[in-house]
């Protein structure tokens, strides 16, 4: 099976598969936020607010990219360390840059970052999840070898084939998308039920994260580390442990409010 980089052109120009569907996720995780936050004070913040994020999310994706994921080659290629346009997005430091951009556009208008962060949980990671598929068709995010003939095979131009040939791969970035998309779905099952501020964000933190970990063990385009853990995987179980934390601080201070206020 082979993916396409490029899925058409118009005139000379060509339309990148990539580029086009993480538009088309950017739209489509704004739509749902808009929907979720009807009715709600924070439903006119939300078009300005995705410009904030967006600006962080470029900016600390590349960083997280070049300094946490690749700073081996980079160290050594530092004029190409701006030139993102030719690939090196993160995720993970693309949901840090957002996040803080989301924090600071609180504090500035005065809201409850902790209900925000609530609200957008189901749209960011309804985005994330049609985002790598953006990472499938552009043949970046993948497997390791399978060593056998199930996989993905990427054509020439991409950077799995440059790493490992014509030769089947995990579909990692795949399954991180679908797993994604049940993430979804739980966070909006939950969301019916009402929560203490910040249980329903850490809840997608934790469960995102656990996906994440477990699938980098199939990645083959990243470093790995101290436990042999890639950048990734020490990004995703601080991310857990943290979501963790919070909501087992909410459990125990919660009763101890409530008894306080009788």
């Amino acid at each position: 099976m082979k993916m396409r980089v490029v899925l058409f052109y118009i005139g000379n120009v060509p339309v990148h598969s990539y580029g086009l569907v993480v538009a088309l996720a950017v739209l489509l995780a704004m739509g749902v936020a808009l929907f979720l936050a009807k009715g709600t004070p924070y439903r006119d913040h939300i078009p300005n607010l995705v410009v904030y994020a967006m600006a962080g999310a470029i900016i600390m994706a590349r960083v997280w990219h070049v300094f946490f994921f690749q700073w081996g080659y980079y160290s050594s290629h530092w004029v190409e360390i701006l030139q993102f346009w030719n690939g090196g997005l993160s995720i993970q430091g693309a949901l840090a840059g957002g996040g803080l951009a989301a924090i600071l556009y609180a504090r500035r208008h005065q809201l409850s970052f902790l209900e925000l962060a609530d609200l957008l949980a189901p749209a960011v990671i309804l985005g994330q999840g049609i985002g790598r598929a953006a990472c499938f068709l552009n043949g970046d995010a993948f497997g390791s070898p399978t060593g056998t003939g199930f996989g993905i095979v990427y054509p020439p131009g991409t950077a799995a084939f440059d790493t490992y040939g014509a030769v089947p791969l995990w579909p990692a970035e795949v399954w991180e998308g679908q797993w994604d998309i049940v993430v979804f779905a739980l966070l909006i099952m939950l969301k019916a039920y009402k929560w203490p501020k910040g249980c329903l964000f850490a809840v997608y933190a934790i469960l995102y994260s656990a996906g994440r970990f477990i699938l980098e063990y199939l990645r083959g385009d990243s470093p790995r580390y101290a436990f042999g853990w890639t950048a990734g995987q020490w990004t995703s179980a601080g991310a857990a442990a943290s979501g963790m934390v919070f909501i087992l601080y909410v459990a125990v201070s919660l009763p101890m409010l409530r008894k306080r206020e009788a």
